[in-house]
C-alpha cells in the first residue's frame, strides 16, 4: 500500500526523520505536487492545522526539473509565486544526499528557506523546512495526484 499524506501526519518527529534519513534523494520532480504541510506530527492537531494551511495558505509547489526551478501554490486564488533553485546537495539533517530547495537567491520573502526534499514513495516526496539553520516544520509532496 502506498504512503500518504495521512499517515505522515500520525508519526512523531522522530519517526519522520528516520523515514526521511532511510530514503535516497530520488529523481529531482517535475510538475505540479499537491502539498501538505506536517505541523505537530503525531498529535490530534496535526491534521486539522494541515487542513487549515491547505486552505488559505499553501497548496503545494510546481517544479520545472529541466530549468532547475519551482514555484509555490499558495493562498486560496491559486498563486504561483516564491521562487527557488532546486539542486542535489548534502542534508543538514544526515549529511547524505537531498534535494535542496533553495530561495536564498530568488526570493526576498523567503530568503532564509531551505527546504530538503527525498522520495520515499514513487511519486510522493517527504520534505524538511529549515530557517537558516533551524528546523521548522515538515511537509509532503505529491505527485501521483
Amino acid at each position: 500500500m502506498a504512503i500518504d499524506a495521512k499517515q505522515l501526519l500520525q508519526m512523531s518527529q522522530q519517526e519522520l526523520d528516520a523515514l526521511f534519513s532511510a530514503h535516497e534523494a530520488g529523481p529531482i520532480p517535475d510538475g505540479e505536487a499537491k502539498g501538505t504541510a506536517i505541523i505537530a506530527p503525531g498529535t490530534p492537531i496535526s491534521p486539522e492545522i494541515a487542513e487549515l494551511i491547505n486552505t488559505f495558505a499553501w497548496q503545494g509547489k510546481v517544479f520545472d526539473a529541466k530549468a532547475g526551478l519551482l514555484m509555490n501554490h499558495i493562498l486560496s486564488i491559486g498563486l504561483k509565486a516564491i521562487i527557488a533553485r532546486v539542486y542535489k546537495g548534502p542534508s543538514l539533517l544526515d549529511g547524505k544526499e537531498c534535494i535542496v530547495l533553495d530561495y536564498s537567491q530568488t526570493s526576498l520573502v523567503a530568503s532564509h528557506i531551505r527546504d530538503e526534499i527525498r522520495m520515499i514513495d514513487t511519486g510522493f516526496y517527504l520534505g524538511k523546512v529549515y530557517w537558516d539553520q533551524a528546523r521548522l516544520i515538515d511537509f509532503s509532496l505529491d505527485f501521483r495526484t
